[in-house]
């Protein structure tokens, strides 16, 4: 009997034995299960974001880093309002207008615009039928793209432009980026790229003042494939940003930089030896490899032997953020220290040339005041600021405005998108293009470097250019230029009480 019970308690003992053994690797199977189930999701999520990033692009024009063109055409434009009396010297720069319009010509394939503003047609027709015509015409350009087989992408802000609308019927593809969501910033970018061969970067939006009212500067580059196919991965990384409220954090390399301040495209313009390469802005838009636009500047004024010229609508060293309903304002010294050593340290002329209209900032003639200051008891020290402005702004501001916004030395060139902002640089998204030419001035003739030097000399003796002259108190220190008069360099010694009242 206890043989019995004994045999039967062994046998029980086995049979759990095995049930255990069995549990333990039925849950070491599970585990390897979850285990993988998990490395397979990871992987598609990965997948996921690297491939929704930045699309792949269909219309592949054969294009690529290794048959690009380097032999590039590149030509300066302008938009000068037709009562802004500047003497013409040497040959007439090519208008603006003219500039859209040859690059229309010369699409083929595909015509890829970025501007954050979109007014070509004003809503006052009756008022302002001639200085209106030229963005209309371009507006009537950009429908008639699709029934030349020319396909038309847009990127642009946030807006409810009825040109967008319109263009849209018109089957051109159009994307909006969400700055406010993005960067607490804003859309400054513009430029054009045209069949990934040429391109247009400078300080007009597609506004119709940007074609008659406003004073505009940029450079268009014709056969240019390879900085156009550079610039095509601006527009892509904008492209891709469409209904989202993020920056992602993983990006195709379709969208890494090919040239940057490091590693600059050699190549020839206009025949002549040259390198170049673009920059952007905010940080946060720069992808891999993409130098930052404070950096391309600071490298421009860098390289600067003898004289820097900087012609830009506001001139602004600060960083203005909004917390919790209260702004905080604090000193972006970049670009403000790099004038200050290029002129003390190393000797170099700078002329610095500053719209004066009703969204200047009171505080922007402190920092004038400052930086003129810096050359009161040394030799060899030349800063020079100037204000430019229109006096026929009283009923529209922007007219005759200088929206400039363009840096150039002795042998480098930038033209970009933003004003001297801290703000701008910090959360507005901008794009710039850097010019440097390799030989010295004697050797190398004239280039796009001097055609834009010539312009900046003669806005800077022109009647409009004034030199802003700020007194002393008893105590030696510099008033409030708001609460001084202001003298300007004129025969009649005119003074503007309130810089804000024009």
């Amino acid at each position: 009997m206890r043989s019995s019970s004994f045999s039967a308690f062994q046998q029980q003992g086995y049979s759990a034995s095995i049930f255990l053994r069995r549990k333990d690797k039925l849950e070491k199977t599970q585990q390897k299960c979850i285990a993988i189930f998990g490395l397979l999701c990871g992987f598609a999520v990965l997948s996921a974001l690297i491939f929704s990033s930045v699309d792949i692009w269909g219309d592949d024009d054969g294009i690529t880093e290794e048959n690009c063109n380097s032999d590039c055409r590149i030509e300066l434009v302008e938009n000068i309002p037709e009562d802004l009396l500047l003497p013409i010297e040497g040959r007439p720069r090519l208008s603006l207008s003219a500039g859209f319009n040859i690059l229309l010509d010369q699409a083929k394939r595909s015509v890829e615009v970025v501007s954050p503003v979109w007014a070509l047609n004003p809503w006052d027709l009756e008022t302002t039928p001639s200085t209106a015509k030229q963005g209309q015409l371009l507006f009537q350009r950009l429908l008639s793209l699709k029934s030349h087989g020319v396909k038309l992408k847009i990127a642009s802000s946030l807006t409810n432009s009825p040109e967008l609308k319109t263009l849209a019927a018109h089957k051109a593809e159009i994307r909006f980026l969400n700055m406010t969501a993005l960067t607490r910033g804003e859309l400054r970018s513009s430029f054009w790229i045209v069949d990934r061969k040429h391109i247009y970067i400078g300080s007009a939006d597609m506004d119709w003042r940007s074609l008659s009212k406003r004073k505009e500067l940029g450079l268009v580059l014709y056969n240019c494939s390879c900085l156009a196919l550079d610039l095509h991965r601006v527009f892509s990384f904008y492209w891709q940003l469409h209904d989202r409220d993020y920056i992602p954090s993983i990006w195709s390399k379709r969208v890494t930089a090919l040239y940057g301040r490091h590693d600059a495209l050699e190549l020839r313009f206009n025949s002549t030896e040259a390198s170049a390469y673009l920059s952007t802005s905010p940080e946060v838009f720069c992808s891999k490899d993409r130098t930052r636009d404070v950096d391309a500047i600071y490298q421009v004024i860098q390289s600067a032997k003898t004289f820097i010229f900087i012609s830009v609508t506001d001139y602004l060293p600060l960083v203005s953020s909004t917390f919790r309903g209260t702004t905080i304002t604090r000193y972006w010294s970049l670009i403000d220290e790099m004038i200050r050593e290029a002129v003390v340290l190393r000797g170099v002329q700078i002329r610095l040339l500053i719209s004066f209209w009703k969204k200047t900032h009171p505080l922007t003639f402190n920092f004038v005041v400052s930086l003129k200051s810096l050359c009161i008891q040394l030799h060899n020290c030349s800063l020079e600021v100037r204000f430019f402005s229109h006096k026929e702004q009283k009923e529209d501001f922007q007219h005759g405005l200088n929206h400039n916004k363009y840096l150039v030395t002795d042998n480098a060139l930038y033209v970009g998108n933003h004003d001297w902002v801290g703000s701008d640089f910090a959360r507005n998204a901008g794009v710039g293009l850097v010019v440097k030419m390799k030989n010295s001035f004697t050797d190398r003739g004239v280039t796009v470097i001097e055609h834009v030097k010539a312009a900046f000399e003669r806005d800077w003796r022109s009647r409009y250019a004034k030199s802003l002259q700020s007194n002393k108190d008893q105590y030696g220190k510099y008033r409030d230029p708001l609460q001084n008069k202001i003298h300007m360099d004129t025969k009649e010694e005119s003074k503007w009480n309130d810089p804000l009242s024009l």
